[in-house]
């Protein structure tokens, strides 16, 4: 069984940045995706932000010109840097990787954004 483990999360002030590392417990083969989502408090998880196996990139709106995701060439590990953090981007965020046969998900970290 593969284990995501993510870091990095922290409290910031709005305008400054963070920078999320997912790491896997093995290689992972036939990646099709590694995506970060997150889960702001009452509301439901939604997907910030993909890297496809071809190494495509792909964000949600409202973190388009901010975020940037990223993986390195073992495939091991995986990064979010995330600048001008606003409050609305508080929330815990969680990586995950998708094959053709299963979805892998991190146990989260928290983004705390302080106006």
């Amino acid at each position: 069984q593969v284990q995501l483990v993510e870091s990095g999360g922290g409290s910031v002030q709005a305008g400054g940045s963070l920078r999320l590392s997912c790491a896997a417990s093995r290689r992972i083969f036939m990646i099709n995706s590694m995506d970060w989502h997150r889960q702001a408090p009452g509301k439901q998880r939604e997907l910030v932000a993909t890297i496809t196996r071809g190494g495509s990139t792909n964000y949600a709106d409202f973190v388009k010109g901010r975020f940037t995701i990223s993986r390195d060439n073992a495939e091991k590990l995986m990064y979010l840097q995330m600048n001008s953090l606003n409050a609305e981007d508080t929330g815990v965020y969680y990586c995950s990787v998708t094959t053709p046969s299963d979805q892998y998900w991190g146990q989260g970290t928290q983004v705390t954004v302080s106006a």
